[in-house]
């Protein structure tokens, strides 16, 4: 049997992988309910490793370029791209964007506009990520938890893992050296009078924006990256920055309603990449940084394939040719 501390997406992600090649699994979750004490009720839900490629290493393209299809079998999955845009004045953020990135084409405001009716005369350029997608991060844990349920995976909520575990997927509780903290705040949006399908990057020097709709006019909007340790929640000049760039994207979220907020610590290497570690008889998945939802299903996979080395080869066989 295989035993997993945590029930957050690193963990359910493991779980999932290893359930489906025939391990006897059982997840033990601190907290009283699926993704209740998960960082990842807090994330964007973006599927976009051309675009976090901007400020990511070339792994991050190489890890999550398989994660739209992964999660597709799993909950509904958005595949609409991604349309990165700018104010005039910073063209210049637009220009760095594109040179740091690939798998996008240039778009003048013609084809903005086509892309996203809601924001005419808005923006004259900017770059589309076609094959990019996103998803709704609290429906995925939930749609996960069942789909490991249903493969015969125990999930004891409510219960500490005991002393001897076979994979920690604890986040910021792991006892890795190393491990650092990198806080995000965000806030949804309801603003049912702009219609938009797609996540948006609204680029800035000082604050860039994303915005990823959520469906029945609610919008996650989020772009901060904070070293610190702090757990309180959004500060005011992060909300207030956020509600500003929110608004220079389309003046008509100045009527929107703030229905939440919320600010977590995602688990971080100095390379901002995730790992893999051995450490006194455990394997730790750990480090998913800003990334959890792109790069969770390669790291699940890498997983299973250490644990159950046996099954790794024809799997990654039928991986190639899903």
């Amino acid at each position: 049997m295989i035993t997993i501390a945590g029930a957050g997406l690193a963990g359910l992600a493991c779980a999932y992988e290893l359930a489906q090649r025939g391990a006897v699994v059982t997840v033990y979750e601190r907290s009283g309910a699926p993704g209740a004490g998960s960082v990842a009720r807090f994330a964007g839900g973006m599927l976009a490793p051309w675009c976090e490629r901007e400020s990511a290493e070339e792994e991050v393209i190489t890890l999550g370029s398989r994660s739209v299809g992964w999660w597709a079998k799993i909950t509904p999955v958005h595949r609409h791209g991604t349309l990165v845009v700018a104010p005039a004045r910073d063209r210049a953020e637009l220009t760095r964007f594109a040179r740091r990135t690939s798998g996008h084409r240039g778009v003048d405001g013609a084809e903005i506009v086509a892309l996203e009716p809601a924001l005419a005369r808005r923006f004259a350029q900017g770059l589309f990520f076609e094959q990019e997608a996103h998803l709704d991060p609290r429906r995925a844990l939930r749609d996960l938890t069942e789909k490991v349920q249903k493969l015969g995976v125990e999930i004891r909520f409510g219960t500490p893992a005991p002393a001897r575990i076979t994979l920690d997927c604890t986040g910021m509780a792991a006892p890795l050296p190393g491990l650092r903290p990198v806080r995000g705040e965000m806030a949804i949006l309801h603003c049912p009078e702009v219609e938009i399908c797609r996540t948006l990057r609204l680029l800035h020097p000082r604050m860039p924006l994303y915005l990823v709709p959520r469906g029945d006019g609610h919008f996650m909007i989020g772009g901060t990256m904070i070293e610190s340790s702090s757990d309180r929640a959004i500060t005011l000049r992060s909300l207030s920055e956020l509600l500003s760039a929110a608004f220079a994207l389309h003046p008509g979220f100045a009527e929107a309603s703030v229905v939440e907020t919320g600010a977590g610590l995602r688990p971080a290497f100095p390379d901002n990449l995730p790992r893999l570690v051995e450490q006194d008889g455990t394997l730790f998945l750990n480090g998913l940084y800003r990334h959890g939802f792109l790069l969770a299903p390669a790291m699940a996979q890498q997983a299973a394939d250490h644990l159950l080395p046996e099954t790794s080869d024809e799997d990654h066989r039928e991986r190639q040719t899903a």
